[in-house]
């Protein structure tokens, strides 16, 4: 039998085993909080990071700018795309792919939840007339609302006799887009000059800017700049978001109808000042519309009364006509919407068609051979140089198919839907080329904030 002072050294490691051991677990537990701090703290800094949200609230505009331009017109341009955020309407420069890509994205969402139907009316843009059947548009009330309901269209244009003054004109077009279903272009003339739809109105409360001609003289890039920001931050504050403006054309010779409208008979002189318009009216939210394509300057017929008829080649058009165009188009890369006139030149398409209604002119020239790709618009078909010779149907499907995104005013406008509407049922228009035109569309009006 063993002695118990024999046990003693046993007890003793025993006993000095569980005090070490209850010694590390006090240990544990003062040292673990303290391990899941930066746990906590990374958890805190990444929710931080997300839920900053990015801005898609177009902001309001008090009054147009009146300042200097600061150094040079590049000035209003981001100095980084990386700092746009996606779809951001404080300043829809949007060149960088990554907005782009969410623009189509937006678009194609949308454009997925439409119906056939739908789609077709996104390609007119017409007068508040032409679906209310008022003779006189100046309120925006329940006829307005139920007509949109019936017709949704892609686009609204104004003219003086809609517009009395300022805070008609406000409710008007606030009133107009609260209505549609999908939010609407509110477009209007406001060249400057003799085109002035708001200006010439001193009720409008908007400056008014002299012609293009006066500004083209100047030679002045910082002088437009201040004259595109006028027209676009008034419009923008009276609710517009396009202007049919800036006139692209090149005059040439005492008897050019587009007189005045043109900076000059320089080519290059007005590619460089209608491109600082684009990018003045986009500063200021507004969608810009290059006109007339592919080049008014010569022509000595208005084809608001009849045809048109300029006799120039295609190498003659590519030496002046075409040159603000082009390089309008390659320098910016954006350019929303291009207008193409009713004129004819049949020494470029072999016959007298006119240029919106040519395959050759629309897609041949402007979509294939200057890479165009956004929204192709006609002009007015309810002038004579289409009224004359076509029904508004027979207009709308071959503006179409020679690749036209928009007919504006047809002079029918249930007749020129039912047409196209045929046209798509028979085969003469596919579907996919609907679709097509309505997503340049809708990507544009996600673009410039008026489709979220």
């Amino acid at each position: 039998m063993d002695h118990p002072r024999s046990q003693l050294p046993a007890v003793l490691a025993v006993l000095f085993c569980i005090a070490l051991l209850a010694g590390v677990g006090v240990l544990l537990w003062k040292t673990l909080p303290e391990k899941q701090k930066p746990e906590q703290a990374e958890t805190i800094q990444t929710d931080g990071v997300f839920s900053s949200e990015p801005t898609t609230v177009e902001p309001e505009r008090e009054a147009p700018y009146e300042g200097e331009l600061p150094d040079q017109v590049e000035a209003a341009q981001p100095e980084t795309p990386d700092e746009q955020q996606p779809e951001s309407t404080e300043n829809p420069e949007v060149p960088d792919n990554m907005t782009v890509s969410g623009a189509q994205q937006t678009a194609q969402a949308l454009l997925d939840t439409m119906t056939d139907e739908e789609k077709l009316w996104q390609l007119f843009f017409v007068t508040p007339e032409a679906i209310t059947n008022v003779n006189t548009a100046t309120v925006a009330g329940e006829a307005t609302k139920k007509a949109l309901a019936q017709y949704p269209v892609g686009g609204i244009v104004y003219f003086a006799k809609n517009l009395e003054d300022r805070e008609q004109t406000v409710a008007l077009l606030e009133n107009t887009q609260s209505y549609a279903k999908i939010p609407l272009f509110l477009g209007v003339d406001e060249e400057g000059g003799t085109v002035s739809r708001v200006g010439s109105n001193p009720d409008m409360g908007v400056p008014s800017v002299g012609d293009m001609r006066s500004l083209g003289k100047s030679q002045d890039p910082a002088a437009v700049y201040a004259a595109g920001q006028d027209i676009g931050g008034g419009l923008h504050a009276l609710g517009f978001n396009l202007d049919f403006a800036p006139v692209a054309d090149v005059a040439q010779g005492a008897d050019s109808v587009i007189g005045s409208r043109s900076f000059g008979s320089d080519a290059a002189l007005c590619a460089s000042l209608a491109g600082v318009i684009v990018k003045s009216l986009r500063a200021e939210g507004i969608v810009s519309c290059l006109k007339h394509f592919p080049g008014y300057g010569s022509a000595t017929v208005d084809d608001h009364n009849g045809t048109s008829v300029v006799e120039k080649t295609l190498s003659e058009l590519e030496a002046c006509d075409l040159v603000p165009f082009q390089t309008i188009i390659a320098s910016e890369g954006s350019v929303p919407f291009v207008m193409v006139s009713h004129l004819s030149y049949p020494n470029v398409t072999g016959s007298d068609t006119p240029a919106d209604l040519s395959s050759s002119i629309v897609t041949d020239i402007l979509r294939d051979k200057l890479e165009y790709q956004n929204v192709i618009i006609t002009d007015s078909h309810s002038m004579a140089s289409i009224t004359d010779h076509y029904s508004a149907g027979e207009a709308a499907v071959k503006a179409l198919a020679s690749g036209c995104d928009m007919i504006l005013m047809p002079s029918d406008l249930q007749a020129a839907f039912d047409a196209v509407k045929a046209a798509v049922a028979d085969g003469t228009l596919s579907q996919a080329r609907i679709d097509e035109s309505v997503l340049r569309i809708l990507t544009v009006k996600a673009e410039y904030g008026i489709i979220s």
